[in-house]
């Protein structure tokens, strides 16, 4: 159920039900790479990403826990925070032999003030012997996998470089599913070159009907030292403005199933990488006009969904 301030399904809101206060995201970059950057699937990663990291070389455990610790203390000053989630964040968090990651994991969520932990991964990186150890974990943790797809159509993924298909895709959800206790979150960008209004809203329509937990909602937007960038400046591709996009993410918000948990509507990037559009660096000024503009049209998640 949406949220009676809000008018769609809050990730901070389910946390908060769930662990009956505010939980927050300590991220982590634990070293990996991904098939995309390491000659696997290709080279330099999708189009819309930065970096050069070509092979997977995972930080040592007393490593880990130092980051742990020192993102618990700087979120729990910042927001008299106790309970954390830990979060897999840069590339593909599951891209490791199996007996690697139950390492990592494991010493991840043993660190105090750890409530739960989120892996951002890709569909082609998820091999049932890691959704056995994902289900194990599961079983004793609150979990999240988080499976960047960015849209439903190939043509798209193809244009983005994202180096795997929509039904790959399908497959990871419906292995994940078939595991205990795996909340599966799926990652969108909307404002992608070359899609329209009607391609986006049947991304909402389909991770819909795909019975998926979660999803976060990407802003598209220019960073530095990727290809988009020279695309940008080249003037062959353009984001959105913010007029645009709150449109285009409540028309979004409309076809998502009601019980998809939202984990965010803004995609975001460090100052000193961003480039383009402006507006993306005011993400609360952004999320007030989201939240106006459902006002305005009377309208809530799901409002439009036929299954």
């Amino acid at each position: 159920m949406a949220t009676a301030a809000k008018r769609y399904t809050t990730f901070n809101a389910h946390l908060r039900q769930l662990f009956g206060d505010r939980v927050y995201k300590v991220s982590v970059d634990a070293g990996f790479t991904c098939p995309n950057r390491d000659g696997a699937k290709g080279i330099g990663g999708c189009a819309y990403c930065y970096g050069n990291r070509t092979e997977t070389s995972l930080i040592d455990i007393p490593t880990l826990q130092a980051f742990i610790r020192q993102g618990v203390v700087a979120v729990g000053r910042k927001y008299k925070a106790s309970k954390f989630l830990i979060y897999f964040q840069s590339y593909s968090n599951t891209y490791a032999p199996v007996e690697q990651l139950a390492v990592l994991y494991r010493a991840a969520l043993a660190e105090p003030g750890i409530v739960g932990m989120s892996i951002g991964t890709r569909p082609d990186c998820v091999a049932d012997d890691v959704l056995d150890l994902l289900e194990e974990l599961a079983q004793e943790t609150y979990l999240w996998v988080e499976y960047g797809v960015q849209s439903v159509h190939d043509a798209t993924l193809d244009r983005i470089k994202r180096g795997h298909s929509f039904a790959e895709f399908v497959n990871a959800v419906e292995r994940t599913q078939q595991r205990r206790g795996i909340n599966i979150c799926a990652h969108v960008i909307l404002g992608l070159p070359g899609e329209t209004r009607e391609q986006m809203l049947e991304t909402a329509r389909t991770l819909s009907r795909l019975g998926i937990n979660g999803a976060k909602i990407h802003s598209a937007h220019i960073v530095k030292e990727t290809e988009w960038e020279r695309l940008y400046e080249r003037g062959e591709y353009r984001p959105m403005e913010l007029p645009e996009y709150v449109d285009t993410v409540c028309d979004f918000l409309e076809h998502l199933a009601p019980d998809i948990i939202v984990h965010r509507l803004i995609g975001d990037t460090l100052r000193i990488r961003y480039i383009a559009p402006a507006w993306c660096l005011d993400k609360n000024e952004a999320l007030k006009a989201i939240n106006a503009e459902l006002e305005r049209r009377d309208s809530w998640q799901g409002k439009l969904l036929e299954r």
